[in-house]
């Protein structure tokens, strides 16, 4: 892609400024150091500046946006081109084309002149047909059949007037069709009006039982959520459901309305004469043969790219939960990887995720090896003063807890505690070539243990190794776009573990290459480097890493925290860059930096405008002192476990009315799921997340979050389970996982159709009128 013009990259600055609420010259300034290859992460944190402290979120945006004003301005460029390779490209096209705003208005423009095969309107132009199209079209006295006898022509094909007509016919619709501002006012209207319709399969209704919810649903295509949309796709591309859109609730109607707008547009009008009724047929066909498919396709597509963008973002939002979990820290963790047949597989790890120990145990059936489970774990907590159990919430999971229970009990000298820990991932993390350099004589079942252990005491370090979909918190996430999403989420672990920060002594090769600024290469480099030399005692050490030149330093360096190195500020999150705004700091206070950092009473006194200069200016500053209060601070919150109700390890064990501790797993558009320790996740829907109106489900909950909730319902033979937050609610109250009929907060059912929208707007004499001439 190249880099636009200044002109055209002031025009594209402009549009993103409007966007996302800031100055053009902030947009151009964070626009040239992204193409100077600076990361988000570094120009959030450390360019504030120069960006006039545009935030992360927004530079996400810009970002994102900037790729698309790009692509669109080299799709613009390539169209212009091809136009005038056609010697087609006049004035006034030319300007449309400059002023289209969007891909598609510019693929609206450019459908007249795109290359295509040989069309049935082609055809009857080279046959000579275009005049008797014309003809009528300008003058509608003119009786079809008679007019069109003149242009039968054996030899070019028209064998009679009824042969020519069909062609003439073919060339107003081609034409109408292919009229950008035709296509677009009416791309409008049926985006604010059109009706998805679904229905079932022939003969696919026990096969594709689990979408019975729209067998038979409709909705307004500009209402419709996204999930239910997707929903609704993958019905489709299954082959169960069938989807149509609709012109509104009431289609003939719809249709009329849209043959009206066709032959306004073509200044036709019903008024009795010769042509009229041929000329209203060809307005009929060009909307349901032509115009009506090709918007429906369009519509469904970009209501498809639409409701995919909030998956991914949601997708994204509870990756980014996840990953910044609170850490149990430093602790020895033994590691359970729950199984029935094949047994639990058991690793210890100590303080600093080192594994230690391995086993294999079989408590559970068939050969309810119990006492001597406990034996052997009991075993490896003593020799390994174990201080917390991590167990994994797949299969045999809370027969598991009930043994690790056991195992608290019979060891209380060692205060240990057990938490369940979701194991998404762990497999595929177990078998990846990671894992293989990691532990290359591990068997693979193992090592999921391993990983166990280790996101307990550390979820960002861990689930960095594992990609970022394999993590299972998405939402329709195998129905999106794949290498959108793959950017999306890449993009949300780097801001997650650059704001975290990154101990370089310590950190994994996968971990190292999520820094701002690290390739997976280089990475590497760093971990080879600190195996050979000892561990970085500076980080301007890092410079004699190979292929990490000053530039990568630039990039990474503030992210890095070096522990009881040379420079005490190299554990902090001041970029080395300006050390000497803290040097002039400590000049002027006269306190060492031992002892200013840390010190926040004394740091809060102190005013960042008297330690600006030309460089680093007071929102840098600002940051400088806030992290000389607390130096290395980690933002993630305290770390806290659920706890499970004993006794209840089944779907089949629960009962209506319950109230039980839970773990949220997962954030949808719709609700919250919450595992209760059941295998089977319930759902919170979003009317029973709160006692007031809910939005967004992420305004009260978020993945990883402990919560409270009560059981509404269960269906053992569906696998659901209806759970809520407000815990003065009447059992039997559920709410499907899906809004179509569910209940308001009031408890009234919500009619699943919508409502009849008003009259079609202005013209409906004319609709009224082509539906008439239709009739007759």
């Amino acid at each position: 892609m190249q880099a636009p013009s200044p002109a055209l990259a002031r025009k594209i600055a402009a549009t993103i400024a409007d966007e996302i609420g800031a100055r053009p010259d902030q947009v151009e300034a964070a626009v040239g150091l992204l193409d100077e290859g600076a990361t988000v992460p570094f120009v959030a944190r450390y360019r504030k500046e120069v960006t006039g402290g545009l935030d992360d979120t927004q530079l996400r945006n810009l970002e994102t946006r900037l790729a698309y004003l790009r692509e669109l301005e080299d799709r613009r460029a390539a169209i212009l081109a091809s136009i005038d390779e056609q010697g087609k490209l006049d004035d006034a096209l030319r300007a449309g084309i400059e002023a289209a705003d969007s891909k598609s208005r510019l693929e609206d423009l450019y459908l007249p002149y795109k290359p295509k095969r040989r069309t049935r309107a082609q055809i009857a132009r080279e046959a000579g047909l275009e005049p008797l199209a014309d003809g009528l079209l300008a003058d509608p006295t003119r009786v079809p059949e008679e007019f069109a006898a003149a242009f039968v022509d054996a030899d070019k094909g028209v064998n009679d007037a009824k042969a020519a007509l069909e062609g003439a016919r073919a060339i107003l619709i081609e034409r109408w069709g292919e009229d950008a501002t035709l296509v677009g006012e009416l791309r409008e209207w049926l985006s604010a009006n059109g009706v998805i319709r679904a229905r079932v399969a022939t003969g696919k209704e026990d096969a594709g039982a689990k979408y019975r919810d729209y067998f038979d649903h409709a909705e307004p295509l500009a209402k419709i959520p996204s999930h239910r949309l997707l929903a609704l796709l993958r019905g489709r591309r299954e082959e169960f459901l069938q989807l149509d859109l609709d012109p509104g609730a009431d289609a003939e109607a719809g249709n009329a309305y849209a043959e009206g707008r066709v032959a306004l547009h073509a200044g036709i009008r019903a008024s009795g004469r010769a042509a009229d009724a041929w000329l209203g047929n060809a307005c009929r066909l060009a909307w349901r043969a032509k115009l009506h498919l090709h918007l429906m396709l369009d519509l469904l597509n970009q209501a498809r790219e639409k409701a995919e963008a909030e998956a991914i973002d949601v997708f994204g939002d509870n990756l980014k939960d996840l990953l910044l979990a609170a850490p149990a820290g430093p602790k020895a963790v033994l590691g359970l990887d729950p199984g029935l047949r094949t047994g639990v597989k058991v690793a210890v790890v100590d303080a600093t995720g080192k594994l230690v120990a391995t086993d294999t145990i079989y408590p559970h059936e068939p050969r309810r090896q119990w006492d001597q489970s406990l034996a052997t774990l009991g075993k490896l907590c003593v020799a390994h003063g174990v201080q917390l159990v991590a167990i994994g919430n797949g299969t045999a999971s809370r027969e598991t807890d009930r043994l690790a229970g056991e195992l608290l009990k019979l060891a209380p000298q060692l205060k240990m505690q057990k938490v369940v820990v979701s194991e998404a991932g762990a497999s595929v993390y177990s078998a990846s070539e990671l894992a293989a350099k990691e532990f290359p004589g591990l068997d693979v079942s193992l090592r999921g243990a391993v990983s166990i252990a280790r996101r307990l005491q550390d979820p960002l370090a861990e689930l960095v190794k594992i990609e970022p979909k394999a993590i299972g918190v998405g939402q329709y996430q195998h129905d999106v776009d794949q290498y959108k999403l793959a950017r999306a989420l890449d993009a949300r672990v780097e801001d997650c573990v650059n704001a975290v920060g990154v101990h370089v002594n310590t950190a994994s090769a996968a971990l190292l290459a999520r820094v701002s600024g690290l390739s997976a290469s280089v990475a590497e480099n760093v971990v080879a480097h600190r195996d050979a030399n000892g561990p970085f005692r500076s980080r301007r050490a890092l410079l004699k890493v190979p292929r990490l030149g000053e530039k990568t330093f630039e990039q990474c360096a503030g992210f890095l925290r070096i522990a009881d190195g040379d420079e005490p500020l190299d554990a902090s999150a001041v970029h080395p860059e300006a050390y000497p705004v803290v040097e002039r700091i400590v000049a002027a206070t006269g306190k060492p930096i031992r002892a200013l950092a840390g010190d926040a009473a004394f740091v809060r006194t102190l005013k960042a405008r008297e330690f600006t200069d030309e460089r680093f200016g007071e929102p840098t500053v600002r940051d400088i002192l806030k992290e000389l209060e607390k130096p290395g601070r980690d933002p993630r919150p305290e770390f806290k476990a659920a706890r499970f109700a004993d006794g209840v390890e089944d779907i089949k064990d629960l009962r209506e009315g319950m109230v039980l501790e839970g773990v949220v797993s997962n954030v949808a558009a719709f609700g919250a799921f919450v595992d209760i320790g059941v295998h089977q996740d319930g759902l919170v829907h979003i009317s029973a997340l709160a006692d007031r109106y809910v939005r967004d489900p992420r305004e009260v909950v978020k993945a990883g979050d402990i919560v409270k909730v009560k059981v509404l319902e269960v269906d053992v033979a569906r696998k659901r389970i209806a759970l809520t937050r407000r815990l003065d609610d009447a059992p039997g109250e559920g709410r499907p996982r899906d809004e179509r009929g569910a209940r308001n907060p009031r408890g009234e059912r919500r009619d699943a159709r919508p409502p009849k929208p008003s009259p079609p707007p202005p013209d409906n004499a004319l609709a009224a009128a082509f539906a008439k001439a239709r009739r007759s």
